[in-house]
């Protein structure tokens, strides 16, 4: 089984905000996020979005997101 369990894209926003990411330009839904010593990465969801499993382990092999951080 996953450690990730599925959730809305506004709380793994909020979660990236907490461990350093910043909003470095938004259109629409793809908002351009920025964290120095790290690469740009594209978050491209809607906030009510559900994402599931393997994208959030896709979004934290970019991001450095953990479970524990949401």
């Amino acid at each position: 089984m996953s450690q990730w369990r599925s959730t809305r894209a506004r709380h793994v926003l909020a979660a990236l905000e907490r461990i350093g990411w910043k909003v470095k330009r938004q259109t629409g839904s793809h908002r351009v996020l920025e964290r120095e010593d790290w690469p740009n990465y594209v978050f491209a969801f809607h906030d009510r979005e559900e994402l599931g499993s393997r994208m959030l382990a896709r979004i934290a092999r970019h991001t450095g997101l953990t479970p524990d951080d949401l």
